[in-house]
């Protein structure tokens, strides 16, 4: 079951309706770009991150689960990975992955507790 990692944790500090578009994120190694689209549904919400020049500017699509904290006043979400581990995540398309439920349970298997890194979730 990966759906725990599609709903932010309650010390992430989330208010629902708070519109996270521009926000820096860091991973715990580093700055990976800026928020260019996120969800707040419930059960389904993400963040895809426009990650500029470090990985070629592509995106990522990050699980809300992945989120420790958001700063609202310094405009920033921690995230709970490490940049390797974000740039080694499946890789996202946004024309093709938004609302692929096949996508999304291949990513939430990633960054989920049977993951390569698993555990944080559980």
């Amino acid at each position: 079951m990966t759906e725990h990692v599609w709903s932010y944790k309650s010390t992430a500090s989330h208010l629902a309706g708070t519109d996270l578009t521009g926000y820096k994120v860091e991973a715990v190694d580093g700055s990976i770009g800026k928020v260019d689209k996120h969800s707040d549904e419930v059960g389904d919400s993400y963040l895809v991150v426009d990650t500029g020049v470090w990985i070629f500017g592509k995106e990522v699509l990050l699980p809300a689960g992945t989120v420790i904290s958001i700063d609202p006043e310094q405009r920033t979400i921690h995230v709970e990975r490490t940049k390797e581990q974000i740039k080694d995540s499946p890789e996202f398309h946004r024309d093709k992955h938004l609302g692929d439920a096949v996508y999304r349970e291949q990513l939430g298997l990633y960054y989920g507790p049977a993951g390569p890194f698993g555990g944080p979730f559980a």
